[in-house]
């Protein structure tokens, strides 16, 4: 995290931040029929032959979905790019304040300007330090002034907790000990069919390909590659340190495992990367088999 001047940061402030936005449709019933029925408002004003929107949908009529508007001003960008350079990479809405001057209708047009209003000082929060920015949307109707919407974000570099506690125990069970008690020896055992010599794992009683209950076992080799994989961030658990990334790694005998990937960011984890088996002490009871990205192997242990 780095410091930044806030005389750089203030210097945004005035700037637009969208300029000549469009409302991708016009205000609707469907929208205030569906907007209605999940919040569980009956007001007869939206509905019937001469509705009104609800005044809380004001953003709704300006929003880009997944595809997003393209009348978002450079100086926005630039602003967020000097904080996400500063380390303050996280993003958490706080909240929003809204003023309604008339009230839309079906048919209405909306377009849109957007001012980056204020950037806070640095500010230090539960969730970690960084910034406050508000931007003010003033919504027109047919050109006429309908609302301004203020929305205020923090951009913030999480603060660090140390975990605390232990990692949950494995269930471990007359089907999967034998699996355990290869990770305590620092073996990754992977079952074989005694009938048709299938390989399996996770571990199970019986084979899915013949029906055999014969098995015994043969030790992976350790290599391996990404196949998909999750960055988890949320929830957070008492023993973990987030973020961190979950793979499902496809073993090079052709089975494939959940695990952690380590070595390497979260976002620097890509499907398809070579990783290879270690095992790592996660407390002193308590050994795990992980996968270590390649580009990590020469830096040595975990």
């Amino acid at each position: 995290m780095t410091d930044l001047s806030y005389e750089a940061l203030a210097a945004f402030e005035g700037r637009a931040a969208a300029t000549s936005g469009e409302g991708k449709d016009p205000v609707n019933e469907p929208m205030i029929r569906h907007w209605c029925e999940a919040m569980g408002d009956r007001n007869p004003a939206y509905a019937g032959t001469d509705p009104v929107a609800p005044p809380t949908m004001l953003q709704a009529w300006t929003m880009g979905g997944l595809s997003g508007h393209q009348g978002r001003s450079a100086a926005y960008d630039e602003l967020f790019a000097l904080l996400d350079g500063a380390g303050y990479t996280s993003v958490v809405a706080t909240d929003c304040e809204q003023e309604y001057l008339r009230p839309l209708r079906p048919g209405d047009e909306i377009t849109f300007d957007a001012v980056i209003e204020s950037v806070s000082e640095r500010k230090t929060t539960k969730l970690g330090t960084g910034h406050f920015v508000t931007t003010r949307m003033d919504v027109r109707a047919g050109g006429e002034l309908a609302g301004t919407h203020r929305f205020r974000i923090l951009k913030y570099a999480p603060a660090r907790r140390k975990p605390q506690g232990k990692r949950p125990r494995p269930v471990i069970n007359r089907d999967n000990a034998g699996f355990w008690e290869g990770v305590a020896r620092h073996q990754l055992l992977i079952q074989r069919c005694g009938g048709c010599q299938t390989l399996r794992f996770p571990w199970l009683p019986g084979c899915n390909a013949c029906g055999s209950l014969d098995w015994d076992t043969v030790e992976a080799s350790g290599e391996g590659t990404v196949y998909s994989y999750v960055v988890m961030h949320h929830p957070p658990f008492p023993a973990f340190d987030p973020p961190y990334a979950v793979g499902l790694i496809d073993l090079a005998e052709g089975v494939r495992m959940v695990s952690n990937v380590v070595g390497v960011p979260g976002d620097k984890v890509r499907i398809g990367q070579p990783v290879r088996l270690e095992f790592q002490r996660v407390d002193k009871e308590l050994d795990l088999p992980v996968f270590r990205a390649a580009e990590s192997m020469a830096g040595g242990g975990v």
